[in-house]
């Protein structure tokens, strides 16, 4: 009996003597202890939480060498693998985890429309159901801050900058002819549906140096990466029909969608101020195939669409007006892969094509015109941790053009080949939670020049509050001249801008709220000394100008059950000497104040969504050759104000309609003059108003799908 007592005190005491204590302390980047971390030996049941002062405490069997595991929520997990021994009385130093949601972002010029984004301003929903936008992505955009409403143009105006400032991409590849060719007066759209697009990225300035070749803007378009079922989409519209569908596979999915527009038996029940030879017609077909690899997505996007349309429009110098015609054929296609390596890298690469052909006629001149254009690019990215990534890359856009010119006796050729090769590459720095930095610096050589310019870009970020943060940003842009220029005079320089943005944002509980003030120096700016750019026209690179102003934005879609809207106020002043301009003045196409004012309310008795959308621009400049000054006079100021209604059916199955300028606002665009003075020496006038004051639009839109619930809500 007494041996076995001495034997089991024996064993106890081996027991307690090959148990170690484990022990230490877990504070923050600021010394402050951390109250509830999680502290274990990986691999086993052994641990503790800490406790009010950071502190931890526990014993464990374990030997040798071994992994300790510290955790806690919105810090970053850190272990430490040492002897058993030698983990006691330690200090562990957590630092915030800079992948949270409440992370600092660069947010200095960036508007973001994706539901996987930290801060989105819109939704990929607010594209369509935006009454003023008729299903238009840029539509949508023009009731942000930043934007000026040209009504009669239809293209993004952005900054104080014209619309050729600003450049799309889709899936980060250029699109070099967004938008369909038009007339006067008569407003444009993108020639990309908004459907096959799940997440939009809006630049209003001090954009990454990934991007180039725009002075103003980008607007980045992102197309679906995986569908969640089969569907068929089936539109009957009062301007025509649209057709779409998706099929899916286990690793790749195929989505279509065609439209065909006719204007002619819209215009016979509402006419409009042109007469019509042949009513506006189009066909859209655009496709989209997906196929996921083992490390990557390949997306293969196409799109092509045609147009034409004839008519005689109004001219104060013409007694039978202006005849034009316009036939349009323009392909699209658009090859990307994104791929993710080993130890952190990622490559994104893909290329760009688009042929487009415009047979225009214009009176008695007759002119026809084709772009061969093409973008090739290339981006590795190297993420060493959470705060720390880079990233370079490569791109070559090649594009020609041809025009022939035809006017009785007179048979002109003009053309050109711009070929531009640059190469960018920038940093990602997250400091902490509440500091980030962006450094980048692209190169760009133009051929045509033969100049390599050279762009330095940063950004900053600093949260102010849970909820607040400042962004800085600066950059410098190049853009080389349109084809309007080049295809006439190749000496010349490259366009600049400098940008300087300041940025506030707050971000609460569905409210968001930005204030943001911003300064744009132009350089380098096309002068010439004839009305409009000729073959016998004299060419330099000596405009200049600038742009600043305040942008405001305010969302709120929770303070009142079913309400969603936005309001939107840009103040902008802007001169510049460019062009044909006889001394510096602000453009005919800037307006130094704009105000948006955007609601959508669900209705559930009434199973609708109802939205309306004012817009309001003020006056424009114009000259008028009866003074001596220079785009010194305005027009009234623009109001619209926009309606629209989605009633649900059934579930798959939605009435829409909607009436742009519903209360009829008398709009003035600016003003044309006649050539010479009347018998008093006075030029006489008359109003460039729009070809309709109200547009009327009634569809039925119907989803088959295969769990019988999708509808195109979606797509409105």
């Amino acid at each position: 009996m007494k041996t076995s007592i001495t034997l089991i005190l024996l064993l106890f005491t081996t027991f307690c003597y090959t148990q170690t204590t484990i022990s230490g302390k877990v504070i923050d980047q600021k010394n402050q202890p951390i109250m509830g971390a999680n502290v274990y030996i990986d691999g086993t049941y052994d641990g503790a939480t800490t406790n009010e002062v950071g502190k931890f405490l526990f014993t464990t069997e374990e030997t040798g060498l071994k992994s300790l595991v510290i955790s806690y929520l919105s810090y970053e997990t850190k272990t430490l693998t040492k002897d058993i021994s030698e983990l006691s009385d330690l200090v562990v130093n957590l630092r915030e985890d800079v992948e949270s949601l409440d992370t600092v972002v660069l947010s200095a010029g960036t508007f973001e429309a994706n539901d996987n984004s930290k801060v989105s301003v819109l939704k990929p929903l607010d594209v369509v159901t935006t009454a003023s936008a008729l299903g238009d992505f840029v539509g949508a955009l023009q009731t942000l801050p930043g934007t000026s409403n040209i009504s009669e143009d239809g293209r993004l105006f952005v900054r104080g900058g014209n619309a050729d400032e600003t450049q799309i991409f889709i899936d980060g590849i250029r699109v070099f002819t967004p938008y369909s060719p038009t007339t006067n007066n008569i407003p444009t759209r993108g020639r990309y549906s908004p459907f096959l697009f799940d997440g939009i990225t809006f630049s209003t300035g001090g954009y990454s140096s990934e991007y180039g070749q725009a002075l103003s803007s980008v607007l980045l378009l992102n197309t679906i990466d995986e569908p969640d079922q089969e569907k068929t989409d089936i539109g009957i519209m009062t301007v025509g029909g649209t057709l779409g569908n998706t099929q899916k596979w286990e690793k790749s999915s195929l989505s279509a969608n065609a439209s065909y527009i006719n204007l002619a038996p819209y215009l016979a029940v509402f006419k409009d101020r042109n007469d019509w030879q042949t009513p506006y017609t189009g066909a859209q077909g655009e496709t989209v195939f997906r196929q996921r690899l083992n490390n990557g997505m390949l997306k293969f996007y196409a799109a092509f669409d045609t147009s034409k349309f004839e008519l005689t429009q109004e001219d104060i110098n013409l007694d039978d007006g202006l005849d034009f015609k316009l036939n349009n054929n323009n392909f699209y296609l658009n090859t990307s892969y994104k791929g993710v390596f080993g130890n952190g890298w990622t490559i994104n690469t893909g290329i760009s094509y688009t042929y487009a052909i415009n047979d225009l006629g214009v009176e008695t001149s007759d002119i026809s015109n084709t772009e061969n254009s093409l973008h090739l690019k290339f981006k590795l990215k190297k993420r060493f941790n959470s705060r720390f990534k880079i990233s370079f890359g490569a791109d070559q856009f090649i594009t020609t053009f041809n025009e022939n010119f035809k006017d009785g006796s007179i048979n002109e050729d003009y053309g050109f080949e711009n070929n531009i090769t640059a190469g960018f590459a920038e940093a990602d720095l997250i400091f902490s939670k509440d500091l980030a930095l962006k450094v980048g610096l692209r190169a760009d050589h133009s051929v045509i020049f033969n100049t390599t310019d050279f762009a330095p870009r940063t950004a900053l970020a600093y949260k102010t509050s849970d909820n607040g943060q400042i962004s800085l940003a600066y950059g410098n842009f190049f853009q080389n001249p349109n084809s309007a220029i080049l295809k006439f005079e190749d000496n010349l320089q490259a366009e600049q801008t400098t940008h300087y943005i300041l940025n506030y944002q707050y971000v609460n509980n569905g409210k968001i709220f930005r204030a943001e003030a911003y300064r744009k120096d132009y350089d380098n700016l096309v002068k010439f000394d004839t009305q409009f750019e000729s073959f016998d026209t004299n060419y330099n690179s000596s405009g200049y100008g600038y742009a600043q102003g305040i942008d405001i934005f305010w969302r709120d879609n929770t303070s009142i059950k079913n309400l969603d809207y936005w309001v939107s106020y840009s103040y902008l002043d802007t001169e510049r000497d460019y062009r044909n301009f006889e001394s510096s003045a602000q453009p005919n196409y800037a307006t130094n104040h704009n105000l948006s004012i955007v609601g959508k309310y669900w209705i559930d008795s009434w199973k609708s969504q109802l939205g309306l959308a004012y817009g309001y621009s003020s006056g424009r400049p114009y000259t008028n050759p009866n003074t001596n000054k220079f785009l010194s006079e305005r027009t009234k100021p623009f109001n619209s104000l926009s309606f629209n209604w989605a009633y649900l059916l059934d579930q798959q199955k939605i009435l829409y309609f909607s009436v742009n300028n519903i209360l009829g606002f008398n709009n003035i665009n600016g003003y044309q003059y006649a050539n010479t003075p009347d018998i008093n020496g006075q030029f006489n006038k008359r109003a460039l108003t729009p070809a309709a004051d109200q547009f009327f639009f009634v569809g039925l839109f119907w989803t088959i799908s295969e769990d019988g619930k999708d509808n195109q809500l979606d797509n409105l």
